[in-house]
């Protein structure tokens, strides 16, 4: 009995090894020198884009792009792709070019195998959107993130917002 009980002791520490392994921690990191001045910034879109979900990898937001940064999605943007059976993604909205978006917050993920910065981003007004808070992850320059800066939004995908 007792070789039973510590088999499934370590059976369940060792489900929680695995677990924590897999495991990402999530943290806000506005108030850092390095991000403390995004949030606020406002751009406007170049292209249209898709909103979408990997089907592998769910996130909290829904994340935005086109072809040029994520290949699973289709070539062209296209209302008729929402909905429609893509093997990687979910697409749930496309976004037109021009629309203005703000820069909420600056989030950092971290797991075993990397950490990254994403900024999570306001559409428009909020109200004329269905899914009007989204992840940018996949329209920012990540490259500064190597020497500690912030990273940068593409500006194949968008513009700043300047304001006189």
């Amino acid at each position: 009995m007792k070789w039973v009980i510590a088999a499934v002791a370590a059976i369940v520490i060792v489900g929680l090894l695995y677990w924590q392994s897999l495991a990402a921690k999530v943290s806000y990191v506005n108030g850092l020198p390095a991000y403390s001045s995004l949030p606020g910034r406002e751009y406007f879109l170049e292209h249209d884009c898709y909103l979408f979900k990997f089907k592998k990898d769910n996130s909290d937001w829904p994340l935005i792009a086109s072809r040029a940064t994520v290949p699973a999605l289709p070539e062209t943007v296209d209302p008729r792709s929402i909905g429609a059976g893509f093997p990687d993604v979910r697409i749930l909205d496309v976004i037109k070019a021009g629309t203005r978006f703000r820069i909420v917050s600056v989030r950092r993920t971290e797991s075993r195998a990397s950490t990254s910065i994403s900024f999570e981003i306001l559409l428009g007004d909020e109200v004329s959107f269905k899914y009007p808070r989204v992840d940018a992850f996949w329209i920012l320059d990540h490259s500064p993130e190597k020497e500690g800066k912030a990273p940068r939004v593409l500006p194949d995908y968008a513009v700043p917002r300047f304001n006189y």
